[in-house]
C-alpha cells in the first residue's frame, strides 16, 4: 500500500504550493520504505532510490517539517564512535495515519456501536471470526515445507505486505537463548481498529503461532508508541497455546 501525499509547503515568498508529480511519488516511496525497514538515514534512502544523498535529505527535511516522519536513534553494533551520530528516520503517528484509509475510521466507529449495543463479547466474537478468514486465507498461500519455519515466515511476510502491513522478516541479535527470527510489521492498516480494541492484535497473534506451528511472541507494538510491531518467531518448535485455551485451564485448575 502507497501512501498518497496531499500536503502543500510554503514557498520562500509565502505563496502555497504542493509538490510535482514526481515529488509526490518519491514521498511516497520514501515514506513506504521507512514502513517496511526503518529507522533509515539518509544515506540508506539515497542508495534504494537513487538519489544524491542531498536530495535524500531534501526529501526528508520536507517529511519531517510536516510531520509524517520522525528522528529515531540508530542502533549500530559496538557503537559508532567519536561523531556525530547519524540520524535516522521513522514514520510518525500521522505518517501512519496518512497511509491508512477513510474505512479505518467507519470500522472503529461500527465497533463501538457494536460494544455499545452487543457487549464486548459481541466485539470479540466478530474479532476472532474476522481473524480466522484471514488465516483461512493466508494458510493457502504458505507452502508445505514441513519443518521449514523460516520459509512459511517468509511466506507470511509476503502475504502480509500485499493487505498493506509493510512486513519483512528480520534476523534478531545473538546470544539469545531460542534462535530465531523477528517478524516486522512497520504499518498497520487497522492501527486505530487495534489500539480501541486490542482482542485484534492477540486474534492476530495466535493466528501467527498456528499458521507457522511455533509459538510466537509478541515483542513491540504500532499501538505501544513504537515504530514497528515486532513478533519474535522461533525455528525451533516451541509448543503454544491460544488464550481460550489458557482460560480453560485457569478454570480447570480452581474447580
Amino acid at each position: 500500500m502507497l501512501i498518497t501525499h496531499r500536503h502543500s509547503s510554503k514557498g520562500t515568498d509565502g505563496s502555497t504550493h504542493g509538490p510535482n508529480g514526481v515529488e509526490t511519488r518519491t514521498w511516497d516511496r520514501v515514506q513506504q520504505l521507512l514502513a517496511e525497514d526503518g529507522p533509515l538515514t539518509a544515506a540508506d534512502l539515497a542508495s534504494r532510490l537513487g538519489l544524491t544523498p542531498a536530495a535524500a535529505r531534501r526529501h526528508l527535511d520536507l517529511l519531517a517539517e510536516q510531520g509524517a516522519i520522525e528522528e529515531r536513534e540508530l542502533a549500530t553494533a559496538g557503537g559508532r564512535g567519536r561523531g556525530r551520530p547519524a540520524r535516522a528516520y521513522v514514520l510518525s503517528e500521522a505518517g501512519h495515519s496518512g497511509m491508512s484509509s477513510d474505512y479505518a475510521d467507519v470500522a472503529t466507529s461500527a465497533l463501538r456501536y457494536l460494544a455499545e449495543h452487543a457487549g464486548a463479547d459481541a466485539v470479540n466474537e466478530f474479532a476472532r471470526e474476522r481473524g480466522a478468514q484471514l488465516e483461512r486465507r493466508y494458510a493457502a498461500q504458505l507452502p508445505s515445507t514441513g519443518g521449514d519455519v523460516r520459509a512459511r515466515a517468509e511466506a507470511l511476510a509476503s502475504a502480509l505486505n500485499a493487505d498493506g502491513f509493510a512486513a519483512t522478516i528480520r534476523p534478531t541479535g545473538t546470544g539469545l537463548p531460542v534462535a530465531g527470527v523477528q517478524l516486522c510489521q512497520g504499518h498497520c492498516p487497522v492501527l486505530h481498529v487495534a489500539a480501541e480494541f486490542p482482542v485484534f492484535c492477540d486474534v492476530e497473534t495466535e493466528a501467527f503461532s498456528r499458521l507457522l506451528g511455533v509459538g510466537v511472541e509478541r515483542r513491540t507494538t504500532l499501538v505501544q508508541g513504537e515504530h514497528v510491531c515486532t513478533t519474535f518467531i522461533p525455528l525451533d518448535t516451541v509448543p503454544f497455546t491460544t488464550s481460550s485455551e489458557t482460560n480453560n485451564s485457569d478454570e480447570r485448575s480452581n474447580l
